[in-house]
């Protein structure tokens, strides 16, 4: 099997981190993914700064990232990501509840790789979440990146 890649996972909802972790670890992948719970923390943990500052973690093999969040939502994150060198090789999935075009439509201009929209059957959401970390963190053969 590949090597696992880590996954960052950008969520405010204490109930949707719960599932997605659930789900995740069903395909064995629990041990490789770190939770923020809004942008800004999501953003400090990209650049090691805040309570990461000293932290030598790598970075992410995909950024799983909420759209609706507080301090800074999931665009500005987005747009940040994709913007600075260091990081916009980093595959971003948009994991919202949203089925606004427009959230749809400006993600995909700053350049996100993937926009699910997390199914309200339990049983989808965990399907839809294996099979999201089995690509990413598995299948998926990212990009050469520096690390950070």
């Amino acid at each position: 099997m590949p090597k696992m890649k880590h996954i960052l996972l950008a969520e405010d909802n204490v109930n949707d981190v719960e599932l997605t972790l659930s789900a995740l670890q069903e395909c064995h992948l629990t041990n490789s993914v770190e939770v923020v719970r809004d942008g800004a923390e999501a953003l400090d943990y990209l650049y090691r700064r805040g309570t990461f500052a000293a932290s030598k973690h790598e970075l992410p093999g995909v950024v799983l990232l909420d759209l609706k969040m507080p301090r800074v939502d999931g665009l500005e994150v987005l747009r940040q990501i994709k913007s600075d060198p260091g990081l916009k090789r980093i595959p971003v999935v948009m994991l919202t509840s949203s089925r606004e075009e427009q959230d749809l439509v400006q993600s995909y201009d700053l350049g996100v790789n993937a926009f699910v929209v997390k199914p309200v059957d339990f049983s989808q959401f965990v399907e839809a979440i294996r099979t999201l970390g089995v690509f990413w963190a598995i299948v998926n053969e990212p990009s050469p990146t520096k690390t950070k």
